[in-house]
């Protein structure tokens, strides 16, 4: 049975959210500052946190990156603000989704329950400096990649851009995205600076460059990592 944390400073916030999520199948915690956050997923077995942003005693960025430490739970992050650099610093820090407030329930419910496939399914073996998709490893610790067991060589961006994609599987983001998160700079030849660091991601990690099996393009609108399809 999945538990999920709720983490809002507004209890309207918490008990609309616990409604959305009513479930037998979910057991439901409940936090309303980022320090209760972090010690309830340090004393249970959580398996998904959504996660307010802006929040007394401790945010939600600072809990966040609390909780990366020792866990790769996923984090689904809940902010009233719509601005792109909200959401990207978020997804930078360890969150693996978001939600804007007024929340659509639908959209809440269909997030959880993707993320929570997502782990389930793949995540619990992983430790939480890890990322694996198929043959691809990757640990954040000793900065190490490997591909089908043999040690890959990247250069920091290429690692940064790889550990976005493989921590956020089946997501896409558009070279705007991928450019603020790596290099923490306005946007300057974003899209042609981006493709050179996937061309090259994908010739030291594909069989085949040209007809990739990891990284795909979305036309018209970035690049994303898809899920091992060999199993």
């Amino acid at each position: 049975m999945p538990n999920i944390l709720i983490c809002d400073d507004e209890k309207d916030i918490v008990n609309a959210l616990k409604i959305y999520l009513s479930n037998p199948d979910y057991t439901l915690f409940e936090a309303y500052n980022g320090r209760d956050a972090v010690d309830i997923v340090n004393a249970n077995d959580i398996h998904l946190v959504l996660l307010d942003l802006m929040m007394p005693v401790m945010d939600g960025m600072t809990a966040m990156a609390k909780i990366r430490e020792t866990s790769n739970v996923p984090i689904i992050v809940l902010t009233a603000k719509s601005e792109d650099t909200d959401k990207i610093l978020g997804l930078n820090v360890g969150a693996d989704d978001y939600v804007t407030k007024p929340f659509n329930p639908l959209e809440v419910t269909a997030r959880v329950q993707s993320q929570l496939r997502r782990y389930l399914r793949f995540g619990g073996g992983v430790a939480a400096d890890e990322y694996v998709n198929g043959g691809i490893r990757l640990n954040d610790r000793t900065k190490e990649v490997t591909c089908d067991g043999e040690p890959v060589s990247l250069t920091p961006k290429e690692f940064e851009i790889l550990k976005l994609l493989i921590s956020n599987p089946e997501r896409v983001f558009s070279p705007k995205e991928i450019y603020n998160c790596v290099w923490h700079d306005k946007p300057f030849g974003t899209d042609n600076t981006v493709a050179v660091h996937i061309r090259h991601l994908r010739e030291k990690l594909e069989i085949d460059p040209a007809e990739p099996h990891y990284i795909k393009v979305i036309f018209g609108q970035g690049y994303k990592m898809e899920g091992d399809k060999r199993k």
